[in-house]
């Protein structure tokens, strides 16, 4: 055959798959689908929002192992009850093999649970709202219960089943507020040096975490005398955390740092799912057995998780985390505080980056309304209820939709294409349930590195705005707490605020007691001339 006629086959080829893809998009965009998701009247067709949808599942489809991994680290339902024998009291923050057992199952639950509820959320989002917008478990929230509500292996104040039921009631106002048409005017009520500070320390806070050693790379550990330290240590105290020898000699650790290049290369050639790569690369090459890095090691504990890995495919049904909710210690302190950081965090972060979704994707009329609002408020709200119900945080719309716009989507459909993307992974749990750590770590890095950008938009010259930003950004993750930095941002900014209405409310009252003068003067003046006029008479 010779260069031309192959040619030739090649343009026939692709002039006949041009005119299929023609075929298709006339058919749907003339069939109700067509017709209720408004294909032509936002001028789109089929395959550009199944592109779109592909684009956007790809860059936010790491969620689904991440958040397991955070949720998984409160423990979740897991206890000294599930320990190995002879169990001690502090068993769960030691190597155990039962509890590192419940763990692995617990994981498992939350891989789906996390699916299920971005499957639920990002169809509703499109069936109802036709947005396209894809919606899963945020992070900042995972993060904030599983370090600073239950803990690190169920250290905290608050047990797993509680935050779950805060979570739940924190829901159930969200949609109050959705339905009653707060959610915007309470934005609005929010400074924005605030709302940008928040979105700034939560990534430092997420990023923090995939640095340590339980959740991430393990480049930095514990210290005696500096509280942290550099560690990615070959060797490592099982119990402490504590490095014995070998810094930045782990492999585990140059691996993490491979992925991280990968997506950060991948990010800045502006390769579509680069967030997924890195951890792919990572995590295929922790599969294999006996090595260095392997996710598998030659342990009971290995060989089990291994055998469950081979299996592939396989539906898992949620056991440990579906309606574990309690309300049994709703009369904790604790708990009202973290509803209320939950829903001022909601409030600031689902509601902005909502808008600004709409915004980038040109919804928003001249009036700073978009088609669809009210019932996208409404449809991220109920999905946090129905998170909480299968055992994962607040539902939110990602940012990563951006890359299903920029690839032509603009209807609801894209939303509902992403949704069934996510009940396909529900069948490949095994292959989900086995990603390490160290593949996980880099990916949190690159969120907090993407949540940074936004203190560009801070005023760093105006000391009311950049004090408090500041403080909220720093204490985050030195406290180890969201709402230590938010309690501690809102503090600074009300009390540099009160100089301003104490001197507001000073110059008030001396231009009132001028103005009081003034009239007294020429109330005076006036009673004088009356009385001259009398005695003229």
């Amino acid at each position: 055959m010779g260069g031309g006629e192959f040619c030739g086959g090649f343009s026939r080829l692709k002039k006949s798959l041009t005119q299929i893809e023609k075929s298709i998009n006339n058919t749907v965009s003339m069939s109700f689908i067509g017709s209720y998701f408004k294909l032509q009247q936002r001028n789109t067709c089929f395959t550009r929002e199944l592109r779109a949808a592909t684009a956007t599942f790809l860059t936010m489809a790491y969620i689904i192992t991440v958040n397991a991994t955070i949720l998984t680290a409160s423990g979740g339902t897991c206890s000294a009850a599930d320990c190995s024998h002879p169990a001690t009291p502090d068993c769960t923050l030691k190597p155990n093999a039962g509890y590192e057992t419940c763990l692995a199952k617990t994981k498992n639950d939350l891989v789906v649970a996390t699916s299920v509820s971005a499957m639920v959320a990002s169809i509703a989002m499109g069936l109802l709202a036709n947005l396209p917008l894809g919606l899963a478990p945020g992070m900042g929230p995972n993060a904030y219960l599983a370090f600073n509500l239950v803990g690190y292996h169920g250290s905290g104040s608050l047990s797993y089943q509680t935050s779950m039921a805060i979570v739940f009631v924190e829901g159930c106002a969200f949609l109050l507020a959705s339905a009653f048409g707060l959610r915007g005017k309470l934005a609005k009520l929010i400074p924005q040096s605030i709302r940008l500070a928040c979105a700034a320390g939560i990534g430092l806070f997420i990023a923090f975490v995939g640095l340590q050693v339980n959740q991430g790379v393990g480049l930095i550990g514990p210290d005696v005398s500096n509280l942290v330290t550099i560690t990615a240590c070959k060797v490592i105290d099982p119990e402490t955390g504590a490095c014995l020898g070998g810094k930045l000699q782990s492999p585990k650790f140059w691996l993490g740092v491979v992925g991280f290049l990968i997506t950060s290369y991948g990010l800045m050639k502006n390769v579509k799912g680069s967030m997924i790569y890195g951890i792919l690369f990572v995590t295929f090459v922790s599969w294999f057995r006996h090595s260095e890095v392997t996710y598998f090691p030659d342990t009971p504990l290995g060989d089990g998780n291994f055998s469950y890995f081979k299996k592939v495919v396989d539906f898992h049904k949620i056991e440990s985390t579906f309606w574990v909710i309690s309300f049994s210690e709703f009369n904790k302190k604790e708990v009202w505080e973290a509803l209320a950081t939950l829903f001022y965090v909601d409030v600031i972060a689902l509601t902005g980056v909502m808008y600004t979704m709409a915004e980038i994707g040109e919804f928003v009329d001249e009036k700073g309304n978009f088609e669809g609002e009210y019932m996208a408020y409404i449809v991220d709200a109920a999905g946090t209820m129905v998170g909480s119900a299968l055992g994962v945080t607040t539902t939110a719309t990602f940012v990563e939709s951006t890359a299903g716009m920029k690839e032509g989507g603009r209807t609801g459909l894209t939303a509902v294409i992403v949704g069934l993307f996510f009940f396909l992974s529900l069948f490949f749990t095994p292959l989900l349930s086995s990603v390490p750590p160290w593949a996980i770590g880099p990916s949190l890095v690159m969120v907090g590195v993407m949540m940074m950008k936004v203190v560009k938009d801070i005023d760093w010259n105006n000391i009311k705005e950049a004090v408090p930003a500041f403080v909220i950004m720093l204490l985050m993750p030195l406290t180890y707490s969201i709402a230590n930095g938010i309690i501690a941002g809102i503090g600074l900014y009300v009390a540099l605020s009160l100089f301003d209405y104490g001197t507001s409310t000073i110059n008030w009252l001396g231009k009132m007691r001028r103005r009081v003068i003034k009239e007294h003067n020429q109330v005076s003046a006036t009673a004088t001339g009356v009385d001259s006029g009398i005695e003229i008479i």
